[in-house]
């Protein structure tokens, strides 16, 4: 029985080697590429393949959101979240999102492969990498994590970011200054960050405001 596999990553060169190494493996076929996660729900409602392999940060659509629409579209479809970030968070929220292995970009094509097959034969893959120790900062994406961000914590980010006064973004926004505070200490906790400074690195670093606002 042939395993099909569907590929997101939206580095061409990087996908397309993926793709080509993956072929290599007897009875598996690489049926569809994609470059976003749009793309990559699109194929997986159309082929049901097997496997899809989901770089967790994207342009549009990352990795999360699109693993969490493969599993309501293609419910046998098997979730292998691919990244360059060891982040015990973003591990933690593609599990929740139905991914059943997650392997960094930096590991060998065996891990990947192993990981495909555990998840082939139903199985949740733990790699036998070593996990950073636990005092080891984490690093983060700022897409990914703005990606989990409300329309309106986004708004009142960006609002905060760009030197606003609470009781000016409450007048901007139709909500009273206290809630915009308590929307501040929310992104806070969200996003791991202790400062209004902090929060501004990371709204640009996200796009949210360019670094001349």
């Amino acid at each position: 029985m042939t395993v099909t596999i569907v590929i997101a990553d939206d580095h061409v060169l990087f996908r397309q080697g993926l793709a080509a190494l993956l072929r290599e493996q007897p009875g598996w076929a690489v049926v569809g590429e994609a470059g976003s996660g749009e793309e990559a729900v699109e194929l997986a409602a159309s082929l049901k393949p097997a496997v899809a392999v989901l770089d967790v940060e994207m342009a549009g659509m990352g990795g999360i959101d699109a693993a969490r629409r493969i599993r309501e579209l293609s419910a046998d479809t098997k979730i292998v979240a691919l990244s360059m970030y060891f982040s015990a968070h973003y591990q933690q929220r593609m599990r929740r999102a139905g991914a059943s292995a997650y392997v960094r970009k930096s590991q060998p094509i065996d891990e990947l492969i192993d990981a495909v097959r555990e998840v082939i034969a139903g199985r949740v893959y733990e790699p036998d990498s070593p996990a950073p120790p636990a005092t080891a900062t984490e690093v983060r994406s700022a897409r990914i994590d703005a990606d989990a961000l409300s329309e309106r914590e986004r708004e009142v980010l960006r609002l905060l970011a760009e030197g606003k006064r609470t009781a000016l973004i409450g007048e901007a926004l139709g909500i009273s200054h206290k809630t915009v505070e308590t929307y501040r200490t929310r992104l806070q906790q969200k996003l791991g960050i202790s400062d209004l400074s902090g929060l501004v690195r990371f709204a640009i670093r996200a796009g949210l405001i360019s670094p001349e606002s």
